[in-house]
């Protein structure tokens, strides 16, 4: 049988039976070392995988593509200055048709490309050469081939000549019109006549005009791997984004919630969910206009001026166009739901205004998410960094083919060259893939550590205030010290119950992202149980891993409460917690539930004004054209939505901590005094009160 807490929390009595000034002063000892020593290792090794990404990646090679040397295109080489040459082109027309074949021997990656500052088109009367890079008896720089339009056909030999009608280079005619596809010239299937008959004229093998020249490309450029590295890439053009609407917006509307709460407590709730709702439909409008259902602004591949008739296929607008149905229904759920609470919404005021008095008393509390906040933002800009590095971190290595399929002129050698004439790829090994998981959980349990900190804090200071009142003495000491106070018992006691209970949520998120994965993967390959049975056990597995993270999170924030509180272990804190619900669920669950509701519509409101945000400054010229155009604004928004929603969380924990530490406390000074709280405000007495009249009427 546990011992009554009221000498632990509140003042206690001296061995000399003197009573001592000092809130939740006690004899404290280190608790869960050992986690504690797991997540210093667990931050080294996050060191060491990063320095690995910056030291073998180029987060240029997730944007441009590469060229027949293995050069990234728009980055500065050793023997090759590309920088301003970021658009990857296909040299012979052939060879991407070849590519496109079902049973064709060469692949689009090992067909010839170098990297141009433009994608270069047909002319009307004339015929126009791409040549490849000056090179050996070629005697131009660099500069003087890019003012020539790539082209000196003029100054090739007659052997030159000749094998550049064999589509053999150095020079290649441009038969085909091409548009910059994501910094890739994709063909349009439309040879020009003009320049075809000036081809065969002089002499020049056959070109295939078939569509397959078109979807060659496409395909290359939708496939999954291509997409997935446009989304990172998009992440890195956007920083500006993110650190705006991902980092200041949400800081000032987490204050301004605060203060508000603080103030006009009565009107928040409602103002909280008519806000949701607005912002909600407002995000869904501008999904529907990014993916083309309202006006014409939607999602497009091409960058910079094109032919308007020119229309190109993105996988990236299928994404949008999902996310957008998504979020029509949702946006349906929420006004549904906000409906049905709306005779709720008097309960959660009371609770908030018990919450609100916290504040106002313990001011501290207002200032205190800008520490966590400050520790976060710090961290988030080097795990971003270090993340673009990882992803881009593999080997670029030269491609295993048939040789004779991809013969070349070689300036240098002055002869058609059939030998290592493959194209370059990027291959990532399985410890990149390790490596790029590993960074990702990091993120995860370092986000949940500083929250749980963050939260821990909160929870001794609010105790402070509670286990205080009616005591003179504490007053004085209540405005700011508590916070300073519990910062420095969780820094000196609690770090490692900290570490632990952020492992454990993030353990079991990671475990359910798996399982996600695996379920996605085996629905795509027709693998899914038929027998209902089958699915029965299949889908609710996935609802129990559900209850069971949702659990974990709850246990976990009382704990926390606890650690706060009482400096237990985290398992000796759950428990503590776990039993004062149980014992008390009918008289606090209903004010509790209601509270977190209108706590995490308020969450959402920041995150949904951020992520709208982020839609307005995406739109700017800037992220629409040039070389920072995002492939789509799908991802940098996510990200901003989900940056808004953890500093909404830090800011928010203020007031949800504060319900959740005070009707934890309650429930132990009700136990230690029979049922009658003695420290209780009278506001929450008044909301239980309430609250327990309604249950029996």
């Amino acid at each position: 049988m546990r011992g009554p807490l009221g000498a632990v929390i509140g003042r206690y009595t001296s061995s000399d039976g003197s009573d001592k000034d000092g809130i939740i002063k006690h004899n404290r000892k280190c608790r869960d070392i050992t986690f504690l020593v797991i997540f210093i290792a667990f931050w080294v090794s996050m060191i060491v995988n990063s320095s690995f990404g910056f030291n073998q990646g180029n987060p240029l090679r997730l944007t441009y593509g590469l060229d027949y040397e293995g050069n990234v295109c728009g980055s500065n080489h050793r023997h090759r200055d590309l920088t301003q040459l970021e658009l990857r082109y296909w040299l012979n027309p052939n060879q991407v048709y070849e590519s496109g074949l079902k049973d064709g021997e060469l692949t689009l990656g090992n067909a010839r490309t170098i990297c141009l500052l433009d994608c270069p088109e047909p002319s009307d009367d004339t015929l126009n050469w791409v040549c490849d890079y000056p090179d050996g008896e070629i005697r131009l720089k660099m500069d003087d081939w890019i003012d020539r339009n790539y082209d000196y056909f003029e100054f090739l030999t007659p052997e030159m000549r000749n094998s550049s009608l064999q589509l053999q280079g150095p020079c290649y005619p441009i038969i085909f019109p091409s548009v910059n596809v994501y910094w890739s010239c994709q063909y349009i299937a439309r040879a020009s006549n003009s320049s075809l008959r000036h081809w065969q004229q002089m002499g020049g093998v056959s070109i295939q005009e078939d569509m397959i020249i078109d979807k060659s490309i496409r395909r290359s450029m939708n496939s999954r791997a291509s997409v997935l590295k446009r989304y990172v890439a998009d992440i890195g053009k956007s920083w500006p984004v993110l650190i705006v609407c991902g980092g200041l917006v949400p800081l000032f509307l987490s204050i301004v919630w605060l203060l508000l709460i603080r103030h006009f407590v009565a009107a928040m709730p409602w103002i909280t969910v008519v806000l949701f709702n607005m912002l909600l439909i407002s995000v869904t409008i501008f999904y529907y206009l990014k993916a083309g259902w309202i006006g014409d602004d939607a999602v497009t591949p091409i960058i910079g001026e094109h032919d308007p008739y020119i229309h190109v296929y993105g996988r990236e607008l299928t994404h949008v166009r999902i996310v957008a149905i998504l979020m029509t229904f949702i946006s349906a759920v929420a006004i549904l739901t906000s409906i049905a609470i709306i005779r709720r919404i008097l309960m959660a005021t009371s609770v908030l205004k018990v919450a609100a008095k916290v504040i106002g008393e313990v001011q501290a509390l207002i200032i205190f998410p800008a520490i966590p906040y400050a520790m976060l933002a710090i961290f988030y800009m080097f795990w971003l960094s270090a993340a673009l590095y990882l992803f881009s971190s593999g080997q670029v290595v030269q491609n295993n083919c048939n040789n004779t399929n991809c013969c070349a002129y070689d300036l240098v050698l002055k002869k058609v060259n059939c030998e290592h004439c493959c194209g370059y790829s990027i291959r990532y090994t399985p410890h990149i893939t390790v490596a790029i998981f590993f960074h990702l959980f990091g993120c995860y349990w370092a986000t949940q550590f500083f929250i749980a900190s963050s939260a821990t804090v909160i929870a001794g200071s609010v105790a402070s205030y509670y286990w205080a009142q009616g005591e003179e003495a504490a007053s004085p000491e209540i405005p700011f010290l508590p916070v300073f106070a519990s910062m420095k018992r969780l820094a000196r006691y609690n770090l490692g119950s900290v570490a632990l209970g952020s492992l454990v949520v993030s353990f079991v998120e990671s475990v359910r992202f798996i399982l996600e994965a695996i379920r996605r993967r085996t629905k795509v390959r027709g693998t899914t149980p038929d027998h209902w049975l089958g699915r029965m056990g299949y889908y609710t597995s996935r609802g129990c891993l559900k209850s069971i993270e949702w659990t974990i999170k709850s246990v976990n924030r009382n704990a926390y409460i606890m650690i706060g509180i009482t400096g237990k272990s985290f398992c000796k804190s759950s428990e503590i917690a776990t039993e004062l619900i149980i014992n008390n669920i009918m008289r606090i669950g209903k004010v509790n539930v209601i509270g977190d509701v209108i706590l995490f519509l308020g969450k959402l409101c920041v995150s949904l004004f951020s992520a709208l945000f982020g839609f307005l400054m995406l739109d700017s010229h800037k992220y629409r054209s040039s070389h920072n155009k995002v492939s789509s604004p799908l991802l940098p928004v996510l990200a901003c939505w989900g940056l808004g929603y953890v500093v909404a969380t830090l800011f928010f924990g203020v007031v949800e901590m504060s319900i959740d530490t005070i009707i934890l406390s309650f429930c132990q000074d009700s136990e230690e005094n029979q049922g009658n709280a003695q420290h209780a405000p009278s506001l929450l007495l008044e909301t239980l009160d309430s609250n327990h009249y309604e249950e029996e009427g």
